[in-house]
């Protein structure tokens, strides 16, 4: 967006003019733009405007989403109607006021969805354990009825390159299995798709982002109050990692992008008893030794 502030959306009015931000806002933006081009998040065929329902928590990395995808839609590079949506979920002490404001002062068109969970939560969860499984799976369900009602084609979230980085490893060393958040998917339903156009996006680069805009951020107060959270646990180990080989999280997010079947050891997606040897090459390499008189 140009830094006219009669030209400009009202996400980005009062925008540092430093080179420092303009640099990161610009990164940014190109790397949300090579996700959305790059896993066909935008619907081609010709048939009515895409609606998204971009999900918005009050978390630096929902605001940043929203104003990226703005300022896409402002420079014309993505063609679809934006409706933002919070979803009070009844947790104590919930300042149920911010995103509201928020949203009217930006002009944004949005819906304000509450649903108790948290007292389903808070009732259902064993004491000891984490809510954070419940708690997803009752948010997804919710924000996909109000997709469906606000007749939207994909529900938008804000998880960024680290989130699909810990949610691997986190399957690694507890789930058994090589998997992440997919950056598009189609829910079970088959009806809607979900997107996660931050997949590229650093989370250092969200925070700087939303601070420097001065966006008001909510932090999320009933899972941050838990202790021992395996997604911690993973973070703390790849912020040491990071310490000590600075760029290692970019290295590892590429090798998701990278993925060699052959090299692996599922039978269900590479056939390695169907492996033949070539003949021509065994010929080739194995000469006749001619028989000596």
């Amino acid at each position: 967006m140009l830094d006219d502030n009669n030209d400009i959306h009202p996400l980005f009015h009062g925008a540092p003019s430093t080179t420092e931000f303009k640099k990161l806002r610009k990164r940014i933006v190109r790397q949300v733009r090579e996700a959305v081009d790059q896993y066909g998040m935008v619907q081609r065929d010709g048939a009515q405007k895409d609606k998204w329902l971009v999900c918005l928590s009050g978390g630096k990395d929902s605001y940043t989403l929203l104003a990226v995808l703005y300022e896409l839609k402002w420079r014309g590079l993505l063609p679809v109607e934006i409706l933002a949506c919070n979803l009070d979920q009844g947790q104590p002490g919930f300042p149920a006021t911010v995103l509201p404001a928020f949203l009217e002062k930006m002009g944004i068109p949005h819906r304000i969805e509450y649903q108790d969970t948290y007292s389903i939560v808070v009732d259902k969860v064993p004491e000891g354990r984490t809510f954070c499984a419940l708690c997803s799976r009752l948010r997804r369900g919710n924000l996909y009825r109000v997709a469906r009602e606000e007749g939207c084609s994909a529900v938008v979230l804000g998880h960024h390159r680290d989130d699909i980085l810990e949610t691997f490893f986190m399957n690694l060393f507890h789930g058994g299995r090589l998997a992440t958040m997919p950056p598009k998917l189609v829910n079970e339903e088959g009806d809607l798709f979900v997107y996660r156009p931050l997949a590229h996006v650093a989370e250092v680069d969200c925070e700087k982002f939303a601070k420097a805009l001065n966006y008001p951020i909510i932090p999320c107060d009933l899972c941050g109050s838990q202790d021992g959270l395996q997604r911690q646990q993973v973070k703390q180990i790849l912020d040491g990692w990071e310490k000590n080989s600075p760029g290692r999280r970019q290295v590892m997010f590429r090798s998701l992008m990278n993925i060699r079947p052959s090299h692996m050891l599922d039978p269900k997606l590479f056939d390695f008893a169907g492996l033949m040897l070539n003949p021509d090459k065994i010929a080739e390499n194995n000469p006749d030794i001619p028989h000596l008189r």
